[in-house]
């Protein structure tokens, strides 16, 4: 049997790649592939389509919709670092096209290899979804014991913190996931915050993050923000907040009235179908209910907007 080669296509599935010990064996990433740290040394095979570096939310919104509303991708994929790698076996997705590639693109791409990969697609929506993606990858890759064990830790322990604030008053969110235009949280989003002991009913259950009026917040008069836009770290979570401090009615909210808003590392925590959102569980109790959890992750985790 041939050694394992992967490449993957999707930051979560890289985090799950080194979860089961298969670092060695990752011949290529997409550029967005920036965990864990030693992962940045491999090739990176696929990279934006669009310069977004100096754009604005409100300019970063505009072109991807517009690209995907041509047809277009949002993705290029470098076929001839493809070709040299050799991956016997490729992750990509179907979920998002904005968070890498996906269908077609992949399927014409591997159609110039004379030695094309294994594809596994991971589509998940839910919180059981990446767990269930996560046993899938070790089955694929002989690691299942490894993953099925990670999967079954991961299960009790949100299923501790749910315990917990059960006991606890529920507290009204609003969470964010783009600032310019108001976009709610989605997928696995409700379920992070529901273990959390927060609820927000602007969020969408098990399917994309949606476009949603400066109304929706101001009528549901969240106690609590948490600004995670996706694709950034809290730094640039930090940044892009201070722009909802314009809208009107701001000041009157009681989130910001009790100070707490916050921007947080959305790309480690939430907007990844990865490992991580299970420390996201236990970001989000800390932040709902500080006397009652306490937060030993990273310091830059997150950021006190006002």
């Amino acid at each position: 049997m041939s050694a394992l080669r992967i490449v993957s296509f999707l930051p979560a599935a890289t985090e799950m790649i080194y979860l089961l010990g298969l670092g060695d064996n990752l011949v290529g990433r997409s550029h967005e592939c920036d965990y864990p740290v030693q992962v940045k040394d491999k090739p990176v095979i696929v990279d934006c389509a669009l310069d977004l570096s100096k754009m604005s939310m409100a300019e970063i919104d505009i072109a991807v919709t517009k690209q995907i509303a041509l047809g277009k991708s949002l993705y290029k994929v470098d076929e001839t670092k493809l070709r040299a790698a050799a991956p016997n076996l490729l992750v990509t997705q179907n979920l998002c096209q904005v968070c890498g590639p996906a269908g077609n693109e992949v399927s014409q791409v591997l159609k110039t290899m004379s030695a094309p990969p294994k594809i596994v697609w991971q589509t998940p929506r839910s919180f059981e979804e990446v767990l269930e993606a996560v046993r899938a990858l070790g089955k694929e890759t002989g690691t299942e014991e490894k993953a099925n064990d990670w999967a079954k830790r991961a299960a009790l322990h949100v299923q501790e913190i749910s315990s917990a604030t059960k006991k606890l008053e529920r507290v009204r969110v609003s969470f964010l996931e783009w600032v310019d235009p108001i976009y709610c949280g989605g997928h696995w989003i409700p379920q992070m915050l529901e273990w959390a002991g927060a609820e927000d009913r602007n969020s969408k259950n098990g399917t994309d993050s949606v476009r949603i009026s400066w109304e929706n917040v101001l009528d549901y008069q969240p106690e609590v923000i948490i600004v995670s836009p996706c694709g950034f770290k809290t730094a640039k979570a930090l940044e892009q907040s201070v722009m909802l401090k314009e809208r009107p009615g701001w000041n009157d909210l009681p989130a910001v009235r009790q100070r707490k808003v916050y921007a947080v590392d959305a790309n480690a925590y939430f907007s990844r179908s990865g490992p991580r959102i299970v420390v996201g569980v236990e970001l989000l109790a800390h932040l709902m209910h500080p006397e009652d959890f306490t937060w030993t992750g990273p310091a830059d985790a997150y950021r006190q907007v006002c």
